[in-house]
């Protein structure tokens, strides 16, 4: 324990004290010992210099370091309690009530600060020379290391792990793994996201990797930095900071960071660049609106990091347990997990583009949705088939491009599960009929099975329980809640079990042959539960450890199973404890499978419980969001944000689920609900109908007018969404993802793009009709008027009419468009066009992705086509790069070519004389029409 006066830091008083006895001999010893910190200082100083001399002479990737101060060193005398700033104070004492004594019981500094009970800043903190471990063995491989720790001093937390491995594995030039774990017990790991492992080449089986990263091991306890090797910027430092703590059911660990600008660490409302005063984070899949400071459907402990040369990394813990992850100003950052083991993933970029598509080669890259999903989609809850018949008509007649109708729960009888109600007896016949028009019908699905109906009348339960594949309690009877269903019960299949793969897909089947849906709506799958764990109460053997472990997160509630079931639940790979934030990826996993096997084609599958690597499999949106402007302005954040964690096809509910909008608001909202990757429209049965029409011209005129140009542009975000597949790209971007150098796009949170090429800058506020934007140092054209601004980085004022979202094109790109129809279906059928936007050398590329929109593994089986586009001095090429699906004729019409100075005199299409073009001088933009180019074939345009 530290003396007393230590953590007070109360030198005065004991100056005095020895003053009392004898003044000579204290002011003799206060010399000797300043003169001997001083000593000290000196020679850790000579060391820090000479260690990072060495380090950047070394060619070696390992470097060993002496227990020193480093670089980022927080004390500034002998004391280990001294801070020279509260910013660089790691909490102690993370939950409950802490005083003095408390305190000093876990070794740990004891520092009120002033008189504010409120303050952000831990009184009680961690000493530098905090360490549980002590070194081992460290043994360097070809491309990495393995380092053992023995356990050298207990903590107030429960069964401290003895002896501990930490395994540095290189895996690519720009992918580091460190993966912290008990050397002697098995402990749980996440089953999925499957990461693939990484063969190394063996023809160089001596020789290390050469990679973009170095790393620095402390000698004398655990703890290691991650070193960006060609600028020496220490990315991750874990040495001397914090305190380090690996028990059964709390492991922490606390790393300075280079920057302030950080962005991920999902799902929970915040700022596009993420608060660093001492923020926590919760990740715990929760069933809750999306509210300030409160855990999400998601969990995400992925984070990408600007750096100040404009450089970015990432990094991913892979762990699914329930944990805290806290932000303060140093900047610094703490993972506090409840289980599992800390298995960290580096990616090095240095773009954030890069990390992104590094991110996702780890985690599975991004699936291709189909075609018909990128339309506009409309549900509501609360609706009888006649209304819903209704809102089909208003919509129809009133020209709205649209290809979706959804069902939330009200076609289910009873609410249950793969029923229909009487009052949707005929659904069928409605659904029948949108697939003869070219729409398409998706119904909502819930996890939970209803577990109270008369025997032998609901096989989904009878099933169930006949295979055994229901989530069982802590005696082995299949756990029991209540969701929706009205029979009072409900119990929850386990997708971890490989029989509920073939049990989901017989369920789903036999449904699908009622009604034909297209796609399906996996709701209430955190898993969400009406009662707190189960109807009795998680009371079994045991239970206790897992229902209250002696550190809970700061979840909503205070209890791990408060809105869900039992942490003591078994499930096939283990206790829902470990599995509560993968239930609704598993869920995903097997929903997916299930109708890409019953329909053969691309399924659209949207969940709203995510963890990470799920947009390999499904799309997602972000929940029951209010009908607020501050809802409308945080879906930016959330649309992005989800797109950095590998799930681009995303959306809101436009114009909000809670709550009832406005003409205005829903106008506004429907205009950028048009950009989102997923656009759908639904609200709440409690709400009067938001649907366009039901809202009148404004909502209509709005709608009818972004949705035109989204279907025109559909070609566009469709080869984004391969370009995510095969990449890793994302679709929906930040401003700094394309200009990392521009420090003023970090923060930028009330614009974002389609790619590179397409910037979307709405109105977020009441009564506006204009917007101040931001255009980055480039060349940008106004989407309507096609004048060009050649920004040096400056914000302008634009304007917004009513029904108008603001929008430019970026310098430099092509953008593949075709004419618009009402569906996805008859728009696919018409020709094809060209936005060519020339930058500051006037030159332009682009390119087209097309396949049929639907079959399964388009890519892999080569059945598609890819086509690049080029504009150089007045001259339009194409290269048809693979042109394997034939099935449709796929004409170019029109072209547009913006920044054009002067009407050409003569254009040339493929060597023959072509007449039927125009000059708008206002405009300075060329058109082309009627071309009748078939894009299986190279052409090319040129004028004079």
């Amino acid at each position: 324990m530290l003396k007393k006066e230590y953590s007070e830091h109360n030198y005065n008083s004991i100056s005095e004290d020895y003053s009392d006895r004898n003044s000579r001999k204290y002011n003799f010893t206060r010399i000797c010992v300043i003169l001997a910190t001083a000593i000290i200082v000196a020679v850790c100083l000579f060391k820090f210099v000479n260690h990072f001399r060495i380090a950047n002479e070394e060619e070696s990737v390992i470097i060993a370091e002496s227990n020193i101060l480093s670089k980022n060193s927080l004390y500034d005398y002998n004391d280990t309690c001294a801070v020279v700033s509260d910013d660089f104070k790691f909490d102690c004492f993370p939950r409950g009530k802490s005083d003095q004594q408390s305190c000093e019981e876990r070794n740990c500094c004891w520092a009120p600060t002033g008189n504010d009970s409120d303050s952000l800043v831990p009184w009680c903190y961690y000493p530098t020379n905090y360490n549980n471990y002590k070194v081992v063995n460290i043994t360097q491989s070809r491309n990495g290391l393995i380092a053992y720790f023995n356990l050298s001093s207990e903590t107030t937390y429960k069964e401290n792990i003895k002896l501990l491995c930490m395994d540095v594995s290189y895996h690519t030039a720009q992918r580091l793994r460190i993966k912290i774990y008990d050397a002697e017990n098995t402990r749980y790991e996440p089953p999925y996201p499957e990461i693939p492992a990484v063969h190394l080449n063996n023809s160089k089986i001596n020789e290390p990797l050469v990679s973009d990263y170095g790393i620095v091991v402390a000698e004398n306890q655990l703890g290691f930095a991650v070193v960006r090797k060609i600028d020496n910027v220490t990315l991750f430092d874990s040495r001397n900071v914090g305190g380090f703590i690996y028990s059964d059911q709390f492991i922490q660990i606390s790393a300075l960071l280079p920057t302030k600008y950080i962005y991920g660490i999902g799902e929970q409302r915040a700022n596009l660049m993420l608060d660093m005063n001492w923020k926590i984070h919760t990740l715990f899949n929760h069933d809750s609106p999306p509210t300030d400071n409160v855990n999400g459907y998601g969990a995400h402990p992925f984070y990408l990091m600007m750096e100040k040369s404009g450089k970015s990394h990432g990094v991913f813990l892979f762990n699914s347990n329930a944990m805290d992850v806290v932000l303060q100003p140093a900047p610094a950052i703490t993972f506090r997990t409840i289980g599992g083991i800390l298995d960290f993933y580096y990616f090095m970029g240095p773009t954030p583009a890069d990390v992104i598509a590094q991110y996702t080669e780890a985690i599975g890259r991004p699936y291709l949705p189909p075609y018909w999903s990128l339309g506009f989609h409309l549900c509501r809850f609360g609706q009888t088939l006649n209304q819903v018949i209704e809102v089909h008509n208003r919509t129809i007649n009133a020209g709205i491009p649209w290809d979706t109708h959804w069902n939330d729960i009200d076609y289910m009888k009873n609410r249950n599960d793969f029923t229909l109600s009487d009052n949707f007896s005929g659904l069928p016949g409605y659904v029948e009929y949108l697939h003869k028009i070219g729409m398409h019908h998706v119904v909502i699905l819930d996890p939970g099975v209803s577990s109270r109906e008369p025997k032998g009348t609901y096989p989904p339960y009878d099933d169930g329980l006949k295979q055994g594949i229901f989530i069982k309690n802590a005696t082995g009877l299949p756990l029991e809640g209540q969701v929706w269903n009205k029979d009072g019960g409900t119990v929850f299949p386990d997708f971890t079990n490989p029989k509920t793969v073939s049990y989901w897909i017989d369920q789903v089947s036999k449904y699908h042959q009622v009604v034909a849906f297209d796609g399906l709506w996996i709701d209430m799958n955190e898993p969400s539960n009406f009662v707190n764990g189960d109807w009795q109460g998680c009371i079994f053997n045991n239970s206790d450890h897992w229902e209250n472990p002696q550190y809970v997160p700061a979840i909503e509630g205070g209890v791990l199973n408060y809105k869900t079931i039992c942490m003591s639940a078994k499930q096939h790979s283990g206790l829902h404890y470990d599995l509560h934030n993968l239930y609704g990826f598993s869920e995903a996993i097997t929903t997916q499978f299930a109708l890409s096997i019953i329909t053969s084609m691309r399924p659209l599958v949207i969940s709203r419980s995510s963890f990470a690597g799920l947009g390999h499999f499904t799309g997602h949106w972000t929940g029951d969001v209010y009908s607020t402007w501050d809802d409308l302005k945080q879906s930016i954040t959330d649309i992005v944000v989800f797109n950095m964690f590998g799930i681009p096809l995303v959306g809101a509910d436009i114009c909000g689920f809670n709550g009832n909008t406005t003409v205005e608001l829903c106008s506004r909202w429907s205009q950028l609900g048009a950009f989102y990757p997923f656009s759908r429209n639904h609200n709440s049965d409690d709400c009067f109908d938001q649907d366009p029409v039901a809202l009148g011209a404004l909502v209509v005129n709005s709608a009818r007018k972004a949705l035109t140009i989204r279907y025109s542009l559909l070609p566009y975000l469709y080869s984004l969404f391969w370009k995510a597949q095969i990449d890793g790209e994302t679709v929906a971007r930040p401003l700094f993802f394309e200009y990392p150098s521009d420090e003023n796009t970090y923060n930028i949170d009330t614009q974002f793009l389609w790619g590179p090429a397409l910037l979307i800058s709405p109105v977020l506020k009441e009564n506006q009709e204009e917007v101040q934007i931001y255009l980055p140092n480039d060349t940008w054209y106004d989407y309507y008027s096609k004048i060009a601004i050649k920004s040096n980085g400056s914000t302008y004022t634009v304007a917004a009419p009513l029904d108008t979202i603001p929008l430019s094109i970026r310098g430099g790109y092509i953008l593949p468009t075709q004419d618009p129809s009402t569906t996805t279906t008859l728009s696919r059928k018409n020709p094809f066009g060209l936005l060519i936007a020339p930058n500051v050398s006037g030159e332009a590329y682009g390119y087209l992705f097309w396949d049929d929109g639907k079959s399964l593994n388009v890519w892999e089986n080569g059945m598609y086509n890819e086509i690049h586009f080029k504009y150089q001095s007045s001259t339009i090429t194409a290269e048809v790069v693979t042109s394997n699906y034939l099935d449709e004729r796929l004409v170019l019409q029109n072209i547009t070519v913006f920044g054009i100075q002067a009407n050409p005199t003569s254009v040339i299409v493929n060597g023959n004389a072509y007449q039927n073009f125009l000059y708008n001088k206002t405009e300075q933009a060329l058109y082309f029409q009627t071309l009748n180019l078939d894009l299986f074939t190279v052409f090319n345009i040129t004028w004079t």
